[in-house]
């Protein structure tokens, strides 16, 4: 688990206005302005015709509906949002990156969680497995990952 204090601005316009994140499973947000909304990503397969294989809504397919609730004179009191590699990437995600310690069934999540105050954004890695182990192999790679990616983004951060 790493914490990054990100710039607010900079990072926002990623999170709402760019692609950068939309493959990511959202898992979960919640937005306080005027009110508090509370988004639960799972996917009800009930709903649908022809269900998604997926298991979460992907956070480009809600981002849109987030900004509308953040966007405005005023900036929202707080938000968080916990966004999570998708699991039909995990596979892919351990090959690429030569975790060989780790069955894809093995993970629940490999989570980004980013937190608004008011004033400031920070986003917190996280790994969730379905088993215990002292093994921290995923969770450091994920570490890596996430600084990686925010580089490569150019989402500024200390």
């Amino acid at each position: 688990m790493i914490i990054f204090n990100l710039k607010t601005k900079n990072c926002m316009q990623h999170l709402l206005l760019k692609t950068t994140f939309d493959s990511f499973s959202l898992i979960e947000g919640e937005i306080t302005t005027y009110n508090t909304f509370h988004v639960d990503g799972y996917l009800h397969k009930r709903f649908f015709e022809d269900a998604p294989a997926k298991e979460y809504s992907s956070w480009g397919d809600l981002r849109e509906f987030c900004f509308q609730i953040i966007r405005g004179k005023r900036t929202p009191l707080n938000f968080r949002f916990i966004l999570s590699l998708p699991r039909n990437d995990f596979e892919e995600f351990l090959h690429q990156h030569e975790v060989s310690s780790f069955r894809p069934s093995d993970i629940q999540g490999l989570y980004l969680n980013f937190k608004y105050d008011g004033t400031n954004l920070k986003c917190v890695t996280g790994t969730s497995l379905s088993l215990f182990t002292m093994d921290k192999t995923l969770e450091d790679t994920w570490d890596h990952f996430a600084r990686e990616f925010f580089l490569k983004q150019e989402i500024d951060f200390e």
